[in-house]
């Protein structure tokens, strides 16, 4: 069975960006110069099962911002594209994660509407230097181009690396599940399309 490896890439005056989705195997090479971004992407693409290369560079010396969001539009794409490309994946995922005192939740519906429900109440700003309010920009723009409809929700948690750390692998398998192949070339929807 042919694997599902989608290459995207953005390049503009603040990021340049490459990433290699491969949502049957399962390596992992990540630097995108954050640390911490790279700890909890990493963290979603092993416990979500699936391989995921990305190089991206971006202007820094102004903030994280413009290459967080980027990175979720690269991503969101691909996975768009990998349906796409390869057709229809059973739709639905679920999962809930523990990290010790912290507990997270993500679903999944990879329904053609976009849409995000993020839910995180972060007792610490920060995540080592790593701002965790960008984790909304870069959910917003992964949902909005994969085209898929997220819920991602922190429960509870003390320690926002822990609450953080804990939804991205929750994240990571769901989509496990949401991006399996479907055995029928027909979508999963009573309408018979997306």
């Amino acid at each position: 069975m042919e694997t599902r490896k989608i290459e995207k890439s953005r390049n503009t005056r603040e990021t340049q960006i490459e990433i290699l989705l491969d949502l049957d195997t399962g390596a992992q090479q990540i630097d995108t110069g954050l640390p911490f971004f790279d700890h909890i992407l990493n963290s979603m693409s092993y416990h979500g099962g699936f391989g995921l290369h990305i190089k991206a560079r971006g202007d820094l010396e102004v903030d994280a911002h413009h290459l967080v969001e980027d990175t979720g539009i690269v991503l969101g794409s691909a996975l768009y594209s990998a349906v796409e490309t390869y057709g229809p994946v059973k739709r639905f995922g679920h999962s809930v994660i523990p990290m010790d005192e912290a507990l997270s939740e993500a679903i999944v519906d990879v329904s053609g509407r976009p849409y995000l429900v993020y839910q995180a109440d972060y007792p610490q700003s920060y995540c080592g230097d790593f701002p965790v309010d960008l984790l909304n920009e870069f959910l917003y723009a992964l949902a909005l181009n994969g085209k898929i409809t997220l819920h991602a929700l922190c429960r509870y948690g003390r320690n926002s690396h822990h609450m953080a750390e804990a939804l991205f692998k929750a994240i990571g398998r769901a989509f496990q599940t949401a991006y399996r192949r479907n055995d029928s070339d027909e979508p999963v929807s009573t309408k018979g399309i997306l």
